[in-house]
Protein backbone atom coordinates (compact mmCIF):
# COMPACT_ATOMS: atom_id res chain seq x y z
CA UNK A 1 0.00 0.00 0.00
CA UNK A 2 1.21 3.30 -0.84
CA UNK A 3 2.36 5.91 1.91
CA UNK A 4 2.49 9.43 2.01
CA UNK A 5 5.05 12.36 3.60
CA UNK A 6 3.40 15.43 3.83
CA UNK A 7 4.46 18.56 4.27
CA UNK A 8 2.79 22.52 5.16
CA UNK A 9 5.70 25.28 5.27
CA UNK A 10 5.76 29.39 5.10
CA UNK A 11 7.16 31.06 2.55
CA UNK A 12 8.12 34.30 1.38
CA UNK A 13 6.02 35.74 -1.41
CA UNK A 14 8.82 36.70 -2.73
CA UNK A 15 10.47 33.60 -3.01
CA UNK A 16 8.21 32.03 -5.07
CA UNK A 17 10.27 31.38 -7.66
CA UNK A 18 13.13 30.50 -5.84
CA UNK A 19 11.33 27.94 -4.37
CA UNK A 20 9.87 26.25 -7.19
CA UNK A 21 13.10 25.94 -7.97
CA UNK A 22 14.38 24.39 -4.92
CA UNK A 23 11.81 21.92 -5.28
CA UNK A 24 12.50 20.83 -9.33
CA UNK A 25 15.76 20.54 -8.02
CA UNK A 26 15.15 17.78 -5.17
CA UNK A 27 12.02 16.38 -7.17
CA UNK A 28 14.59 13.93 -9.52
CA UNK A 29 16.10 13.34 -5.51
CA UNK A 30 13.18 12.25 -4.33
CA UNK A 31 12.23 9.73 -7.38
CA UNK A 32 15.68 8.40 -7.38
CA UNK A 33 15.55 7.46 -4.02
CA UNK A 34 11.84 6.01 -4.11
CA UNK A 35 9.51 8.64 -4.35
CA UNK A 36 6.61 7.63 -7.46
CA UNK A 37 5.16 11.07 -7.22
CA UNK A 38 5.91 14.73 -5.73
CA UNK A 39 3.25 17.48 -5.26
CA UNK A 40 3.92 20.78 -4.54
CA UNK A 41 1.25 23.79 -4.23
CA UNK A 42 1.44 27.15 -3.42
CA UNK A 43 -1.56 28.92 -1.24
CA UNK A 44 -4.11 30.15 -3.43
CA UNK A 45 -7.69 30.06 -1.57
CA UNK A 46 -6.44 29.31 2.19
CA UNK A 47 -8.89 31.03 4.38
CA UNK A 48 -7.71 32.31 8.01
CA UNK A 49 -9.49 30.47 11.10
CA UNK A 50 -10.30 31.87 14.46
CA UNK A 51 -8.98 28.97 16.20
CA UNK A 52 -6.35 27.30 13.58
CA UNK A 53 -5.63 27.48 10.14
CA UNK A 54 -2.69 26.59 8.11
CA UNK A 55 -1.06 30.24 8.70
CA UNK A 56 -1.28 29.72 12.44
CA UNK A 57 -0.14 25.86 12.10
CA UNK A 58 3.45 27.37 10.69
CA UNK A 59 3.71 30.59 12.45
CA UNK A 60 3.25 32.20 8.88
CA UNK A 61 4.57 36.08 9.24
CA UNK A 62 3.86 38.98 7.27
CA UNK A 63 4.80 38.95 3.52
CA UNK A 64 4.66 34.60 3.48
CA UNK A 65 2.56 32.21 2.63
CA UNK A 66 1.66 28.66 2.79
CA UNK A 67 2.90 25.40 0.77
CA UNK A 68 1.48 22.50 1.16
CA UNK A 69 3.23 19.29 -0.33
CA UNK A 70 3.04 15.38 -0.24
CA UNK A 71 5.37 12.80 -1.87
CA UNK A 72 3.85 9.55 -2.53
CA UNK A 73 5.96 6.08 -2.13
CA UNK A 74 5.20 2.77 -2.60
CA UNK A 75 5.47 1.87 0.78
CA UNK A 76 6.77 2.88 4.24
CA UNK A 77 9.48 0.62 4.14
CA UNK A 78 10.64 2.54 0.61
CA UNK A 79 10.16 5.79 2.39
CA UNK A 80 12.06 5.11 5.71
CA UNK A 81 15.34 3.82 3.16
CA UNK A 82 14.76 6.81 1.06
CA UNK A 83 15.06 9.52 4.21
CA UNK A 84 18.37 7.22 5.54
CA UNK A 85 19.38 7.99 1.41
CA UNK A 86 18.70 11.41 1.72
CA UNK A 87 20.14 12.14 5.50
CA UNK A 88 23.79 10.94 3.84
CA UNK A 89 23.05 12.52 0.38
CA UNK A 90 26.01 15.50 -0.04
CA UNK A 91 23.42 16.60 -2.95
CA UNK A 92 19.96 17.35 -0.44
CA UNK A 93 22.99 18.69 2.40
CA UNK A 94 23.68 21.46 -0.09
CA UNK A 95 19.90 21.96 -0.71
CA UNK A 96 19.39 22.03 3.17
CA UNK A 97 21.71 24.38 3.45
CA UNK A 98 20.28 26.81 1.40
CA UNK A 99 16.24 26.84 1.80
CA UNK A 100 14.13 29.76 1.37
CA UNK A 101 12.29 29.47 4.44
CA UNK A 102 12.43 28.69 7.66
CA UNK A 103 12.88 25.27 8.26
CA UNK A 104 12.10 25.04 11.73
CA UNK A 105 8.36 25.81 11.22
CA UNK A 106 8.00 23.08 8.62
CA UNK A 107 5.39 20.60 9.87
CA UNK A 108 5.96 16.83 8.38
CA UNK A 109 4.43 13.45 8.92
CA UNK A 110 4.26 9.93 7.35
CA UNK A 111 0.85 9.18 6.46
CA UNK A 112 -0.60 5.50 5.68
CA UNK A 113 -3.38 5.70 2.89
CA UNK A 114 -7.05 5.74 4.57
CA UNK A 115 -9.06 6.22 1.74
CA UNK A 116 -7.97 6.49 -2.03
CA UNK A 117 -10.34 6.47 -5.25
Amino acid sequence: MSYVDGFVVAVPESSKEEYRAMAAKAAPLFKEFGATRIVECWADDVPEGTLTDFYMAVKAEEGETVVFSWIEYPSREVRDAANQKMMSDPRMKEMGENMPFDGKRMIYGGFSILLEE
